[in-house]
């Protein structure tokens, strides 16, 4: 990805996706990206993933972030959690191709992770 290229993204996450989520922010911003952290912000087995999603969801009908990233363990629930907001077209992606096509083809604007290997 090259630098005129770059999309303000916003990623969000629960205790689960925490360590992912912080090596996805660093990858993205050596790439050129602005990133905006919906949290979690810390490692608290208290916290859960909508409360982290759903507002990032709301940011990027909102058009404060063009694109979102969403985590959790299975990244089904943070693809549900997302889908519940109007104009969002949320997918879980577990491999490039799926990810270019829901863009592209089905203009999804947030991609859904699995927190885990």
């Amino acid at each position: 990805m090259t630098r005129g290229l770059s999309k303000r993204v916003g990623i969000a996450t629960d205790h689960g996706g925490f360590a992912l989520k912080e090596e996805l922010m660093a990858q993205l911003r050596a790439v050129g990206h602005e990133v905006v952290d919906f949290g979690a912000y810390g490692l608290n087995p208290g916290d859960d993933y909508p409360d982290f999603v759903i507002p990032l969801a709301q940011a990027v009908v909102a058009g404060q972030v063009e694109r979102g990233i969403a985590i959790c363990g299975s990244g089904v629930g943070a693809a549900v959690c997302a889908n519940k907001i109007p104009g969002i077209r949320a997918g879980l992606v577990h491999d490039h191709f799926s990810a270019r096509q829901g863009v592209e083809d089905d203009h999804m604007n947030v991609i859904c992770r699995v927190a885990g290997p």
